[in-house]
């Protein structure tokens, strides 16, 4: 029985065009179901439990997201600042929105305060905002079932 020699290792062509489409449809599917609503949470923070929370009724119009802390700093923009050093920030805000043909009265301001911070640290915290003309101020809690 004769034998033939072989020329050397076969050459197979693999067709990646199956393993490209998975990969696409795999990145795809994550970009439509990554949440973006928290990425202005902070985990440092521990909203206040009340049994009168409920969840937002649809997405904030232009959300400012202001973060109160318990040592009474003011995380913007993922930075802690004085809470006397909010004012200016909130006064680029309002250049940015007015620039951009929005009105303040539509911007939401959201609240997010620490559960241990000072209430007069919360207030202050609105004064500044009233003063640079946001009305719309909405604070955060988190839901107490009252067991």
């Amino acid at each position: 029985m004769a034998r033939r020699q072989s020329d050397g290792p076969s050459k197979t062509d693999v067709d990646m065009t199956p393993m490209i489409d998975m990969t696409f449809q795999l990145i795809t599917f994550f970009v439509f179901t990554l949440n973006f609503s928290t990425a202005v949470q902070d985990e440092r923070l521990q909203l206040p439990m009340s049994q009168l929370a409920k969840p937002a009724e649809g997405p904030s119009v232009d959300p400012i997201t202001l973060q109160l802390m318990s040592d009474g700093n003011v995380i913007y923009m993922g930075e802690p600042l004085p809470v006397e050093e909010i004012g200016g920030y909130l006064e680029n805000e309002k250049r940015v929105m007015l620039g951009a043909g929005k009105n303040l009265a539509e911007a939401t301001v959201i609240v997010r305060a620490d559960g241990r911070s000072k209430t007069g640290d919360v207030q202050e915290l609105i004064k500044f905002c009233q003063e640079k003309g946001f009305e719309k101020i909405v604070q955060r809690a988190e839901y107490d079932e009252g067991k």
